[in-house]
């Protein structure tokens, strides 16, 4: 993990580098959308982040709340962006039981199956009109 100089760096260059954001430019349109905050804040693109402030980050349907434990100018292997933030127990548990719960709805939800068939469309169209008439 290669450490900046004076010990901050700009929010979006974190997120990229900590593999939140595929690109710094996703990570600054999130940033921009107020979909990251930093120490219960909403911020710019522009806004440096130091050790130890406390970030939610909104990715989807899913919240992380991170601290920050290290910086880097780079975008480094997963294993490497993992040591430069430590989530916290609720966050963790939060977004395990949130994707459970998408998990089950999933399951039940019902498929179509596209355009329907001339037949299911004829079967429509008498339907509709039985409820008119």
């Amino acid at each position: 993990m290669t450490q900046t100089q004076d010990n901050s760096i700009r929010i979006d260059k974190w997120l990229w580098a900590a593999r939140f954001f595929k690109t710094r430019s996703l990570a600054a349109a999130a940033v921009a959308g107020g979909k990251v905050k930093v120490n219960g804040e909403r911020v710019k693109a522009a806004k440096t982040v130091r050790l130890n402030d406390e970030l939610r980050i909104h990715i989807g349907a899913y919240e992380h709340t991170v601290r920050v434990l290290g910086l880097s100018n780079r975008r480094g292997p997963a294993v490497e962006a993992a040591l430069m933030y430590a989530e916290s127990v609720e966050s963790k548990a939060a977004r395990e039981k949130l994707a459970a719960q998408l998990s089950a709805e999933r399951i039940y939800t019902v498929r179509e199956k596209g355009r329907p068939t001339k037949r299911a469309r004829r079967q429509l169209i008498q339907f509709k009109k039985s409820r008119i008439e």
